[in-house]
């Protein structure tokens, strides 16, 4: 016989501890694991890490099989596992219901249950009475189930489960914007029950959707039926939200040790390594003691001060448990496992040695690893003084089945039985290392043959839609409709993927449907409702937009391909050329270099080779591959018919149906919409000024069929439209005007043929006018306002103060969103669509440039738009009226370009422009950059940066080519340039809520050395720092809060600056600084003492005006903060004053 190799030994020894730690209480009918003696119930997290171990050991002896026995043992081993998967399984498809509503709905009353009982696979209690919630605990379950089908395990079995496995995708692709209860089943750290969004979360939810995309769930015995299909804009969402995460945890934790989970074994969901290298050291720098790493600060589960009575904590309450969180030994086992995964052997034998030391041993010397180690209660006051250096106890489960599954896996690892690629076949461990350079392939067409001419005079030649036959040119809608049939099962009542918008990265692949290949033009051409895709500029800036994004984000086999088509809106009025903006972008793209990336142009049959395809295998004709499960067709001809298209668009075979202005040719003939100059009064905001114009009859009413005949007679726009409105409000928008004899002309139904005539002519005020009242729907608005929250942006929309100015804090469904948004807009409809406009291009710089955001949690829309209104009306020397229709008459991308300088500090001037529009209906404005260096970012972060200058462009109308003036203002001189940059400096910083880099930890400081800071009249506790950690997000948001309560933004800023002073006093080695410190009487002493010095210097009372809102002096809002006369210098003496009784007198004799 022969003898039993070293290594065989080895592995039997931890065959036994296997066998005596978790197999033997795993229940012999379900498979699954109870948590512990005392809990019974069944964990889906804990259940999966507690298997690990057991697959390890079962792919050791596979692999090291010296006997028949051996391989038999891994057979047997393996079978335990696949078990317990099936298990989790049974338990998760019994409430599919659940599933199905979840898509829709993301309400934690929908959601799966985190625990079942581990007799029956039934759930254990209500779905209201725990934190259910948890979209890691689902995805960890669907990562590993991937990477067991990868290794060769059979864990599902028929294509009902292939299906609810996909609408499980489905059920967490929606990580990204989905607050949770997270890994630790608490949500916020106060424990009341309240989700928030995770990174711990997200993170293993991008893991779970990369490891999933494109896998057979039959392993080697599957087919194209049992192929799962993930999008990958969802993956990206999910990745750019990690990214803008970290290393915090969430709103609430600054940072948690499960991140450790995300950034290593098992999710490796982060490619930025020097973010991993950051959260790791994180982690190690605040949360690391003698015994294992706390979950996060200030955790209070099982530490001697926490009421076991009851769940909740109080606020202040949190401050107890500072120093003595309890330490978990099982972050230690991941410290290992990333050292195996890193090749960092130093780190591995470190940490194996600290775990040995925390090991406890059992019956027989058998080592087992406790859940925790906690304060003795009668050490808690030593710790407070001395953090770690009390002697801790081992307290909880014992061992801790997760703990104990990952220790047993680090050690096969270290120890050589196991090597990284066998735990992970699917090679997610290769996430940071750098990708190759992307060049995105543009194929661009003509829609029609006159098209093609056009651009082959100038020098592009292309193809026309038909001439790519046979691949297919589709709008993304229906790439939509398509992906909604995915997961279809009527058997188990699921409906199938949501219909949701496209991203670039879905329709930048080619697609194989029913052996064609068809490609998919974006989905910004797809804007079918909203005016923004009329503006030719503003489709070149999305294209633009999307070029970048590509560029940064594309991760699969293959270049992307975008097919750009170019339309007839993309001419110019003529018909005859081509619209100079789209002109210069394809001229750029030939050249190869757009908006950043790499651009290849060409014919589409070229770019077949080298595309990413994916081939949509659910389309294949099929029992449930088929579209409509009641009409199927089982004679289906899968070549020739392609009927299968036609229940998704009823223009599905229309060269032309991607065109937004479709909608927006007339239908009939005008009812005499001419196209002369409007009327002087034409460009008036419509409001109640209408009213008094109009027809009365005999008995004082309104006389409506005067009204019409003034409608029919006059031939400005803008007058069309007002009575129409009058109309629309009055009337109803069914009401028939009667105008037409031989149909209909209803209030709407001109109103939609009036928004045909202005888009023609592009009459921006009008456009969005007519949308306003026509109640337009703002393509992917909700999406927008998902997006910027998602990247933790509070958003508020109104104009301030509250409770005008209303806050949106958590996603709203799309009619929810638009009514608070009229709500806050209290009727101007111009208000209104302009907060909707201007959310959509808040969410495209916050994708491609979240940078322009830091230090912002919250974007006040009302006041980012009053302060475009006031930068336009200083550029221009005209009243907030004028400015107002200024802003209103500017194209998309001018808007856009307009918010883009606003937000990103670069100084820009605004002047009229010289020569007048075509039409002479919107007044023509250009915004340009003003020196050849912008400010760069740390120029940026505030008022404290004082390295750039911001420049007013002097003249209304100075051409800057040759500083000619013209207008009314020619003769006025030139101010001096420097004039009202720091008051204009600071009302931008104010109403962005742009602060210093580190502001909120330093306020954080202050408020630990007095009773609280009162801002008007609010006052933000001292008590607030008990609660939270400097670091939280939670803590910035607070804080921001109250500084918003003061509704104008320079104000704002002075009394940020004033309290940026009062941090310094506040790192004096004193004890304190005061009780409640009113930020605004320093903000008014320094006011008064900037007033009695100017008038010592002979200024009189002309220069030295008032704000009438603050009573603060105009000169001082537009003083530069540093110098003898900044703003610094007298906030520190008036500081100084205020606190003076609780400073040294070494200080008060400086003053």
């Amino acid at each position: 016989m022969r003898s039993r190799s070293n290594s065989g030994v080895r592995l039997d020894g931890y065959a036994r501890l296997v066998h005596q730690t978790i197999l033997c209480h795993q229940n012999p009918v379900t498979g699954l694991l109870p948590a512990s003696y005392d809990q019974k119930d069944a964990w889906v997290r804990d259940n999966v890490y507690s298997i690990l171990a057991v697959w390890g050991l079962g792919l050791a002896y596979r692999k090291n099989a010296d006997r028949d026995e051996d391989k038999a043992k891994a057979y047997e081993l393996e079978q335990s596992v696949v078990k317990l998967m099936r298990g989790l399984l049974h338990c998760m498809i019994r409430q599919v219901d659940k599933v199905e509503s979840f898509k829709y709905s993301q309400s934690t009353k929908d959601s799966l249950h985190a625990k079942y009982n581990t007799k029956t696979c039934a759930t254990v209690v209500g779905d209201d009475q725990w934190g259910h919630l948890q979209l890691d605990a689902t995805s960890i379950y669907l990562l590993f189930l991937a990477q067991m089908t990868a290794s060769g395990l059979h864990i599902i079995h028929s294509l009902d489960e292939v299906n609810f496995v996909q609408n499980l995708v489905f059920y967490i692709e929606a990580a990204h914007k989905t607050a949770d209860f997270g890994i630790w089943e608490r949500g916020d750290k106060t424990n009341q029950g309240i989700s928030e969004l995770n990174a711990s979360s997200v993170g293993m939810a991008k893991a779970a959707l990369e490891a999933l995309d494109e896998l057979d769930l039959f392993g080697v015995k599957g087919g194209p039926q049992s192929v799962i299909h993930v999008l990958p804009d969802e993956v990206q969402h999910c990745q750019s939200i990690l990214h803008s995460l970290l290393p915090r945890a969430s709103t609430s934790k600054e940072v948690d040790a499960s991140l450790l989970s995300v950034v290593s074994f098992p999710a490796f969901a982060v490619e930025d390594s020097h973010l991993v290298q950051l959260t790791k050291q994180e982690i190690i720098t605040k949360l690391q003691g003698r015994y294992g790493c706390c979950r996060f600060l200030r955790d209070g589960y099982k530490t001697p001060k926490e009421d076991p009575n009851r769940l909740y904590y109080e606020p202040a309450e949190l401050k107890l448990f500072e120093n003595i969180e309890c330490e978990w030994p099982l972050f230690w086992t991941y410290f290992i496992l990333d050292g195996v995964f890193s090749g960092n052997t130093e780190q591995v034998q470190e940490y194996r040695e600290a775990l040995e030391g925390v090991l406890i041993k059992g019956k027989n010397g058998v080592p087992l690893l406790p859940e925790l180690y906690s304060v003795p209660p009668d050490k808690v006051d030593e710790e407070y003084q001395n953090p770690h250096t009390v002697d801790r106890v081992p307290m909880g489960k014992l061992p801790h089945m997760w703990g104990q599954s990952l220790y047993i896996l680090g050690n096969l690892m270290a120890e050589g039985f196991l090597a990284p690629g066998e735990i992970d076949p699917l090679n997610r461990r290769f996430s940071t290392v750098p990708k190759p350079d992307v060049v995105v392939q543009v194929s661009i067409l003509a829609e029609t043959e006159e098209i093609k001419a056009i651009l082959k005079d100038k020098g592009i030649d292309v193809e026309t839609i038909a001439e790519v036959y046979p691949i297919r040119v589709q709008p993304a809608r229906i790439l939509s409709h398509i992906y909604s049939s995915l997961g279809c099962n009527s058997r188990m009542k699921l409906s199938g993927r949501p219909y949701r918008l496209m991203g670039v990265l879905g329709t930048s692949k080619l697609y194989d449907i029913r052996k064609t290949i068809f490609t998919f033009t974006p989905q910004f051409l797809d804007q079918q409702q909203f005016y923004l895709a009329l503006d030719n500029k503003m489709i070149v800036e999305m294209l633009r937009t999307d070029l970048s994004y590509l560029c940064s984000r594309w991760r699969m086999t293959g270049q992307p391909t975008i097919t750009f088509p170019i339309s007839h809106t993309m001419l110019d009025e003529d018909g005859a050329s081509l619209n100079s903006s789209i002109l210069a972008a394809l001229r750029k793209m030939q050249d190869g270099y757009f908006g950043g990336a790499r651009i290849q142009t060409g014919k589409l049959s070229e770019f077949l080779t080298t595309s990413c395809c994916s081939h949509l295998s659910f389309m294949d004709p099929g029992p449930e591959g088929k579209l409509y499960s009641e009409d199927y067709d089982d004679d289906y001809d899968g070549l020739e018919s392609e009927s299968w298209m036609d229940g998704y668009d009823s223009t599905s075979n229309d060269v032309h149906m991607y065109l937004p202005m479709k909608l927006l040719q007339p239908s009939r003939p005008s009812f005499n919409l001419l196209d002369s100059p409007q009327s002087p009064q034409s460009n008036q905001v419509p409001s109640v000024h209408v009213e008094m114009h109009l027809p009365r009859d005999q008995s004082g009413e309104v006389d409506f069929k005067a009204l019409v005949s003034q409608l029919n007679e006059t031939s400005s726009l803008q007058e069309q439209a007002d009575i129409l409105y009058i109309l629309y409000t009055m009337k109803g928008p069914d009401w028939d005007t009667e105008l037409y004899e031989d149909r209909s002309a209803t209030v709407r139904e001109l109103l939609t043929e009036l928004y045909g005539k202005v888009g023609e002519i592009r009459h921006w005020g009008l456009i969005r006018y007519i949308s306003g009242i026509l109640r337009k729907k703002v393509e992917a608005l909700d999406e927008a306002c998902t997006d910027l929250l998602s990247y933790q942006k509070h958003l508020t929309v109104g104009l301030p103060p509250e409770p005008r100015e209303k806050s949106i804090s958590e996603p709203l469904p799309y009619e929810v969103l638009t009514q608070l948004i009229d709500e806050a807009s209290e009727g101007d409809m111009s208000l209104s669509i302009l907060t909707q406009e201007i959310m959509v291009y808040l969410a495209m710089d916050m994708r491609t440039q979240p940078g322009l955001f830091a230090e912002m949690f919250r974007l006040r829309i009302g006041l980012i738009i009053q302060v475009m209104a006031t930068e336009l009306a200083q550029s221009l020397r005209c009243s907030d009226e004028e400015a107002r229709e200024c802003l209103m008459n500017l194209s998309p991308s001018a808007m856009k370009n307009l918010l883009h300088h606003i937000l990103s500090g670069k100084e820009f001037g605004v002047e009229r422009s010289v020569r007048h529009t075509d039409t002479n209906l919107s007044p023509a404005i250009s915004i340009h950059e003003i020196g050849a260096v912008g400010a760069t970012k740390t120029e940026r972060t505030g008022i404290m940066q004082l390295k750039s200058e911001i420049k007013q462009s002097s003249g209304t109308c100075m051409a800057p080519s040759n500083g000619s003036f013209s207008s009314t203002y020619g003769q006025q001189t030139s101010r001096d340039s420097r004039q009202g940059q720091w008051q204009r400096r600071r009302r931008l910083d104010g109403a962005l809520n742009r602060v210093p880099v580190g502001f909120y930890q330093k306020v954080w400081k202050v408020l630990q050395k007095c009773h609280g800071l009162s801002v008007e009249g609010f006052v933000l506790p001292s008590s607030t720092t008990r609660e939270m950690t400097p670091g939280e997000i939670k803590f910035s948001v607070h804080v921001e809060s109250v500084l918003n309560r003061v509704p104008q933004p320079e104000y704002r800023q002075l009394l940020v600056e004033a309290i940026l002073v009062l941090t310094m006093l506040a790192d004096i080695e004193t004890h304190s600084i005061g009780s409640i410190i009113a930020v605004e009487k320093i903000v008014h002493i320094a006011n008064d003492l900037f007033l009695q010095e100017q008038r010592t210097l002979g200024a009189d009372d002309t220069m030295l005006t008032k704000d009438p809102a603050s009573g603060i002096c105009t000169l001082l809002y537009d003083s530069a903060p540093s110098g003898r006369f900044g703003t610094m210098t007298y906030l520190s003496k008036a500081a100084a004053t205020y606190v003076q009784e609780f400073l040294p007198q070494s200080i008060c004799a400086m003053q």
